[in-house]
């Protein structure tokens, strides 16, 4: 009941629909870019996990190898710089408040995904 509450407070004010939607920007541009339709997969699958973060985690997806690794690369350049930074800047302004500290520690926690979503996958939490 915990995470169902703090999920629906952290869509109205932990941002969780504006960096949604910098994902779907994302992943809209890379499905434009038929070479990089990976990146657009990684990037919904980022979107989905941005909407609804607590009682989930990202671990290692196995299997992943050194493609993956080498496209992370890429996907850094190409849009995750400027994801991880958007996580950063929304995740100093809410720890700026009490309140806002468990989105703000949301928002740190998204930060590694955004430089590196591909290899990964999204879990809930037991």
């Amino acid at each position: 009941m915990i995470r169902f509450l703090l999920n629906v407070l952290w869509l109205v004010f932990g941002g969780g629909i504006v960096l949604a939607v910098g994902y779907g920007i994302a992943a809209l541009i890379c499905f434009a870019l038929v070479v990089t339709i990976p990146f657009g997969v990684a990037s919904l699958r980022l979107a989905s996990y941005s909407l609804w973060p607590f009682g989930r985690t990202v671990v290692p997806k196995p299997g992943a190898g050194v493609a993956s690794g080498l496209a992370n690369v890429l996907w850094v350049v190409l849009a995750g710089w400027w994801l991880a930074l958007s996580h950063i800047v929304a995740g100093v302004t809410l720890c700026v408040t009490i309140i806002g500290i468990p989105f703000g520690v949301a928002n740190f926690k998204l930060v590694p995904t955004a430089f590196w979503p591909l290899g990964r996958e999204v879990v809930d939490v037991a």
